[in-house]
């Protein structure tokens, strides 16, 4: 299933966790410049990885934020 942006559409769960995990986490993901749920998600991919868990077919984090600036065409400056 295709979000109307274009990415895949992603599952959603719903977890409970101590607040004080919750607190780490947070706090971890902030030093790492990334949202909570972003630092969870990397942990259990992390996790995965280790375990040799990790689907092949699980597609990397996407990256969020602004695109990548794309390079535009330049003038000629010899065209009048």
């Amino acid at each position: 299933m295709t979000e109307p942006t274009g990415r895949t559409a992603r599952k959603q769960v719903l977890l409970r966790l101590d607040p004080a995990v919750h607190d780490a986490i947070a706090t971890w993901a902030a030093n790492e410049l990334r949202s909570t749920n972003a630092q969870i998600e990397f942990l259990l991919r992390r996790a995965l990885a280790e375990a040799g868990r990790l689907p092949g077919a699980a597609k990397p984090i996407a990256r969020r934020g602004r695109p990548p600036r794309t390079a535009e065409p330049q003038e000629d400056p010899n065209e009048s």
